[in-house]
């Protein structure tokens, strides 16, 4: 090959690069600019809150143009719900992992144990700082931004509420749960377990931990005491004590 050719193909593979480079990014680098993106955009909102987190801040500090956060999440409330929706995948992750692994346990395990291992992982991911500050800042869109309180009941708590009931269909089966509708059963379990404990939280009471689970436990035993299933009695749970007519 000629010097000629030579230099005319090294000024065109120059051109092909300066255009990618300021044409539409490949896919990797796409994933790699939206990954940044919202992790910039979640310690902004922790750090700051909403309303004091600016998406020229977010722009700024993720090294990307103001236009491309506009073209990608459209305005604050498409790029908090973004980063919302990520964070309740993370908090949900650890409950699903731990459902499952009691899905696969062995069945002679007694059902409080289980279910103190699925409180315990709900009291980490719930109660925590981070998760108690979306929360609070979902609370206070939710009347300007309704759609922002529908994402967090649809992605979070139906979400939670459809794994339990999973969990306690399984148990139902191998008579371990004695309840005729497992969501609702579902819905009252997560809320005694971790409701009083999320509420102190979102007042901004920190979470003592050993006493959060001091009261789950409780909160479980309660629980079961309604919803005991046949096998577990047989196998030497204790029955309600029987009332003593008073003599006469």
């Amino acid at each position: 090959m000629g010097l000629t050719a030579t230099k005319a193909k090294t000024a065109t593979a120059r051109r092909e690069v300066s255009k990618s480079r300021g044409g539409r990014p490949t896919k990797s680098a796409a994933i790699e600019r939206d990954q940044r993106l919202i992790e910039v955009a979640t310690r902004l909102f922790l750090d700051r809150g909403f309303d004091a987190t600016s998406l020229d801040a977010v722009a700024e500090a993720a090294r990307v143009s103001k236009p491309t956060v506009y073209s990608r999440y459209g305005d604050k409330r498409g790029l908090f719900a973004a980063v919302l929706r990520r964070e309740i995948a993370r908090w949900l992750a650890p409950l699903s992992a731990a459902a499952e692994t009691q899905l696969s346990s062995a069945s002679d395990i007694p059902v409080e144990q289980r279910l103190v291992e699925i409180g315990r992982e709900m009291l980490n991911f719930t109660c925590g700082p981070d998760a108690m500050a979306f929360s609070r800042m979902m609370t206070s869109q939710a009347i300007n931004f309704p759609d922002v309180a529908k994402l967090g009941k649809e992605e979070g708590w139906l979400k939670a509420v459809a794994t339990t009931a999973r969990f306690f269909d399984h148990l139902v089966s191998q008579g371990a749960l004695d309840v005729d509708d497992t969501t609702i059963a579902a819905e009252v379990f997560l809320d005694v377990v971790v409701g009083h404990t999320h509420r102190m939280a979102t007042f901004g009471t920190p979470m003592e931990f050993k006493a959060a689970e001091k009261r789950m436990r409780a909160a479980i035993k309660l629980f079961l005491a309604g919803a005991i299933g046949p096998a577990d009695r047989i196998q030497g749970a204790p029955k309600p004590a029987q009332r003593r007519r008073p003599s006469r």
